[in-house]
């Protein structure tokens, strides 16, 4: 895999960053995050679209996979590696980005958890000692918000470039 692409933000379907070209001749993008239901975040969306040399004038999006799900099962670094042929990333920005993307993943599911009480199996576990509204806020507030500015700076095109 090469570090041959331009960094590349596209706005169609929502804000989505181009992470690279797969072995299967696709783009992929990676959706900037949103926040749902008014209290949990949505990120991690990978795409690819129906449109792959002109991906703003495409009528849908033909792939939607999760970047959890691709990249931060086992050898994350090496899963990302080998799913590109080219990516708009070197090795260190690689680094980086897994680990705040797993740092999300982590903090999404722990504010979660202060939200509802529980881990949400059943309510019957439910635990009032569980809920913790400070702790929710802070997580979702300024924690993640920080880590989703941090994954742009890394994916966005810098300006002068």
């Amino acid at each position: 895999m090469q570090n041959t692409l331009n960094k590349k933000t596209i706005n169609k379907f929502g804000t989505h960053y181009l992470l690279g070209k797969g072995k299967d001749g696709q783009y992929y993008y990676l959706e900037k995050e949103s926040r749902n239901c008014g209290w949990y975040w949505g990120f991690g969306y990978i795409h690819s679209y129906t449109n792959n040399r002109q991906p703003e004038r495409s009528k849908d999006i033909a792939m939607h996979t999760h970047f959890d799900s691709l990249f931060l099962k086992t050898n994350i670094f090496y899963s990302f590696k080998e799913f590109f042929v080219e990516t708009t990333l070197n090795d260190n920005e690689i680094w980086q980005l897994l680990d705040l993307m797993q740092s999300a993943y982590t903090l999404r599911k722990t504010a979660e958890l202060f939200y509802i009480g529980g881990s949400h199996i059943t309510s019957k576990a439910k635990m009032e000692l569980l809920e913790n509204q400070e702790l929710y806020n802070k997580i979702n507030k300024e924690l993640l918000p920080a880590i989703f500015e941090k994954i742009k700076e890394i994916l966005m095109e810098k300006v002068g470039e």
